[in-house]
């Protein structure tokens, strides 16, 4: 009698993702969102004057002040980064194809914002899988737009087909070489990346000042401002209309597939995650740690500089001193909300993406201020890194590595 073996499914990138998150920390971390929204709506509430002078009247009056105040706030909020869903299904019933633009014109929105948000995202949770704490995603964002820019305006009679990608090619490098100086120091030097990554984005941020009030000022302008770039790298825009909507965000989720793979699917990937878990172990298994060290840092400043380049080459068009993302030190968060993996990336940039987005109408109608998104995603934030104050308000139990580790695997058949 012969026995057959199951031969084991292949996984895509969603299936490991959804089994490297437990289902556990996969709980936690929406629950840290839910806690957020929570601690959000409790801000709003002690903050609020409207509220006091509601219970000035009576008790009732300020329980509805507040049931008011906060359905105002998250309505607004759903509404501006989503759309109205009234408008929406009216306009899909419509058949009409621009009144359909226009009522998921919002959507389109904050796909717009969340694009740079995946770049920044990608590169954090990089470094985070090789043990590397590349808090110079900020500069390196500030490089990569610069010599994007550069790149756009100063090359000239290129087709788009190529403008394009040379000019993002060049953000990327940019963005490499700034990371690379930090990664190259601590595996020469044992220098802590942290302390230079902080040092190297002073140097970024004065220095991007000092090009465009400089070399690369407009003479045609007062103020210092970059001159537009071509119109051959300007990334296209998919659809009319939706002047800002741009090709960026496709190739965003390109390059998340393409992190995965290099991470999941490669032998330099399994060594960087190697170095990640134990870098005592990896070099006593002959893994080069210098090497891969220094180019881990450079790939993760690489995608830095595609964030930056992507803003320039598909939302500003030149490059001016208020440039400043924030997009480098945010990306912190949403490597932990992700769980350092490329998916659960892409997802907490939507996030924070459609946060941004709806926040400018959350303001206008329930006149909340915008730095309540920044507050809101310092409570997530909080609660991700601190896990055990979710586990403790929800009761949930922290998972037995030990057990787990004993029961039998079910990957395969006999």
């Amino acid at each position: 009698m012969t026995s057959t073996k199951t031969e084991p499914k292949k996984r895509n990138f969603l299936q490991v993702f959804l089994e490297e998150s437990s289902n556990t920390s996969l709980k936690v971390i929406l629950l840290a969102i839910f806690s957020g929204l929570v601690a959000g709506g409790i801000l709003i509430i002690i903050t609020e004057p409207k509220i006091y002078a509601a219970f000035g009247i009576s008790f009732q009056e300020g329980l509805i002040s507040i049931l008011k105040t906060l359905q105002d706030t998250y309505v607004s909020l759903f509404i501006g980064a989503v759309g109205d869903p009234a408008k929406i299904f009216e306009a899909i019933r419509s058949g009409n194809g621009t009144t359909i633009l226009t009522a998921m014109k919002p959507i389109f929105e904050s796909l717009v914002v969340s694009t740079p948000y995946i770049f920044s995202g990608l590169a954090l949770a990089l470094g985070f899988r090789v043990g590397l704490l590349n808090i110079g995603a900020e500069g390196q964002v500030f490089m990569g737009a610069t010599a994007a820019c550069w790149a756009g305006y100063a090359i000239k009679g290129l087709p788009a087909i190529v403008h394009i990608p040379v000019a993002l090619g060049i953000g990327a490098l940019a963005g490499g070489l700034w990371g690379f100086v930090p990664g190259w120091l601590k595996a020469k030097t044992g220098a802590h990346e942290v302390i230079t990554c902080i040092m190297m984005n002073y140097t970024a941020f004065n220095l991007v000042q000092f090009l465009i009030s400089g070399p690369m000022k407009d003479p045609k302008e007062f103020t210092p401002k970059t001159p537009w770039i071509e119109t051959t790298a300007q990334l296209p825009q998919i659809f009319p209309g939706l002047n800002r909507f741009h090709i960026g965000f496709f190739i965003a989720l390109v390059v998340a597939f393409l992190v995965w793979y290099l991470l999941f699917k490669t032998s330099w990937g399994y060594e960087m995650r190697m170095v990640g878990l134990n870098p005592n172990a990896a070099k006593y298994a002959g893994m080069n740690i210098t090497f891969l060290t220094v180019i881990s840092m450079s790939l993760s400043g690489a995608l830095a500089g595609l964030a930056g380049a992507n803003e320039i080459l598909g939302v500003t068009y030149r490059q001016v001193p208020s440039f400043s993302s924030g997009y480098g030190f945010d990306a912190i968060a949403l490597a932990l909300l992700g769980n350092n993996h490329p998916v659960g990336v892409v997802l907490a940039a939507l996030l924070f993406g459609f946060l941004r987005s709806g926040s400018r109408l959350m303001q206008l109608r329930a006149g909340i201020p915008v730095e309540l998104i920044s507050i809101l995603q310092a409570f997530i934030m909080i609660f991700i890194a601190a896990p055990a104050i979710v586990r403790t308000i929800y009761r949930i139990k922290e998972p037995n590595l030990i057990e787990d580790s004993n029961k039998p695997s079910t990957a395969g058949g006999k």
